[in-house]
C-alpha cells in the first residue's frame, strides 16, 4: 500500500469511527471540499503535512493520533 493509499484509508476509517461525513470534516477543518476529495479518492499523490494536520482537526485528532495505525507500516512509495 503506498502513503497516499494509506492515508486515504485513514481519512475514511477515523470518519466512520468518529460518524463524520466528509463535508463536516472540511467544513470543521477549514479546507476545499475539493482539496478533501482529491486526497481521499487518491488524486493527490503529496496532500502536504499541513492540509493532513487540518483534516485531523476536522476528525477532532491529534496528528500522531491519525498516524498512530498499523496501516502506516511498510508502506511503498508513490510512484
Amino acid at each position: 500500500m503506498t502513503i497516499s493509499e494509506a492515508t486515504s484509508y485513514r481519512i475514511t476509517e477515523l470518519c466512520k469511527e468518529k460518524k463524520l461525513s466528509g463535508y463536516s470534516v472540511t467544513y470543521k477543518a477549514g479546507i476545499p471540499a475539493s482539496t478533501y476529495k482529491s486526497i481521499v479518492n487518491g488524486k493527490s499523490k503529496n496532500p502536504g503535512i499541513v492540509n493532513i494536520n487540518r483534516i485531523a482537526d476536522g476528525l477532532g485528532v491529534t496528528i500522531r493520533e491519525f498516524y498512530d495505525s498499523d496501516i502506516f507500516d511498510d508502506l511503498e512509495p508513490d510512484e
